[in-house]
């Protein structure tokens, strides 16, 4: 299963975001790495600007590039503004409607609970962390599985109601995806025309 695994601190220094969640390196390093990251640095291109941000929804999500391609020309083919049902995808994807429930502190945790088979969706075990959640599925712990510390560590205390689309049951720890967020309401910091005008050239 291809996913990243290379340096997630020096990725988020390039892009001066904590895009794998909190990153203490950031507030003491604020520029990127490398020898000259810390010295003046030319003008980014227009085509270095829209890479940047395919990349850096790439990495957000942790979606290698011929996935993401995919992804982005089914959106394409698709009713609607094709970046915000690019972001609408990659938000139902099941590692990340693991993470928006606070199941798991963060996307690539939330990926290794789905593989690892503690998760269920509609009550049936689901490996596949690319699994596309359907808005009505139930994502929920598996039995077995729902006194693992990382769990209970990772809902202590979690604010549910900061994700509108998703309805969380504490007492049978899973959540409901009640309908695809709005690009209003998905948090991330990425500029999706831009993704679509770096595929469009």
């Amino acid at each position: 299963m291809a996913r990243y695994t290379g340096p997630k601190t020096r990725i988020a220094r390039k892009f001066g975001e904590a895009i794998f969640g909190a990153d203490k390196v950031l507030s003491k390093k604020n520029y990127p790495p490398g020898q000259h990251g810390n010295s003046r640095r030319r003008k980014t291109s227009e085509y270095g600007v829209m890479l940047a941000e395919k990349q850096k929804a790439k990495y957000t999500y942790g979606v290698l590039e011929k996935q993401f391609r995919n992804m982005f020309d089914k959106a394409a083919r698709a009713n609607g503004i094709t970046g915000e049902v690019l972001l609408q995808a990659l938000e139902s994807r099941l590692d990340n409607v693991v993470f928006r429930l606070g199941i798991a502190p963060t996307r690539a945790a939330a990926r290794q609970l789905v593989s690892h088979r503690h998760i269920v969706v509609d009550g049936n075990v689901v490996h596949v962390p690319s699994y596309s959640v359907k808005p009505g599925q139930i994502v929920g712990v598996r039995e077995r599985s729902k006194s693992l510390e990382v769990i209970a560590n990772a809902l202590a205390g979690f604010n549910h109601s900061k994700y509108p689309w998703l309805e969380w049951d504490e007492t049978v720890k899973a959540g409901k995806l009640l309908h695809v967020p709005e690009r209003a309401d998905i948090p991330e910091n990425i500029k999706e025309h831009l993704i679509v005008e770096l595929y469009s050239k």
